[in-house]
């Protein structure tokens, strides 16, 4: 299980680590609890992380490392570019709907 922890150090491979709404991140890890549908997991991350801009900077590039992370540990396919584009339109579109970031994510998958 990821943890918060974890997603600092990814994080930090893009920018400095620093958390600006550490209080979305602790409800989106604490939900991780209540499902066991992986995409969902990831669901909540994604809109923490992207919506509410849990970092000072790069969380886009956090989340698409953590979507690839997630992709590949559960051995799924996915198009690179499409992860990207899917982080663009939710960004955008401002999308909060966790069915909706489901969706989209799914998109990335080949």
């Amino acid at each position: 299980m990821i943890n918060k922890e974890d997603l600092i150090d990814i994080n930090k491979k893009f920018d400095k680590g620093i958390m600006k709404n550490e209080s979305s991140l602790e409800f989106a890890l604490s939900s991780l609890s209540r499902t066991k549908d992986w995409t969902k997991q990831l669901a909540y991350l994604v809109r923490a992380i992207l919506i509410d801009h849990v970092f000072q900077e790069g969380n886009k590039r956090t989340i698409a490392a953590l979507i690839v992370y997630f992709f590949e540990e559960h051995k799924v396919a996915y198009d690179p570019y499409k992860v990207d584009r899917v982080i663009v339109e939710i960004v955008k579109k401002n999308i909060n709907s966790l069915e909706q970031i489901r969706r989209k994510l799914k998109d990335a998958i080949r």
